[in-house]
């Protein structure tokens, strides 16, 4: 049984990281298993999916595309990095800002 539970957490984890919609997906069937693998990697997501539209609207309030651009490659990087640990099933965080997303949404559990 534990194997069971650890592949819905793997599941999760690799579904929170195809777009929004995955992630919402992912939401939805960790609540009905939790796993920590699952609820580790929603956070991370979460905090990534909120960098890049925080970033977006940076990029059309102040009016410099380039350098947000770039920075938004550095989030898909980390995205990259997340969707890697969570096929591997780590629980790793994404560097810069990944313990932060975890401390941030640590009510999705």
């Amino acid at each position: 049984m534990s194997e069971t539970v650890s592949d819905n957490g793997k599941t999760v984890a690799i579904v929170s990281y195809l777009t929004l919609i995955g992630w919402i997906v992912a939401f939805i069937m960790h609540n009905n298993n939790k796993t920590e693998l699952g609820a580790y990697h929603l956070r991370q997501m979460l905090g990534l999916l909120l960098l890049g539209i925080t970033l977006s609207i940076i990029a059309r309030v102040v009016g410099i595309p380039v350098v947000v651009w770039v920075l938004q490659i550095g989030v898909f990087a980390l995205w990259i990095m997340g969707l890697i640990g969570a096929f591997n099933g780590e629980k790793k965080p994404v560097p810069l800002l990944g313990e932060q997303f975890q401390q941030w949404f640590k009510g999705i559990g």
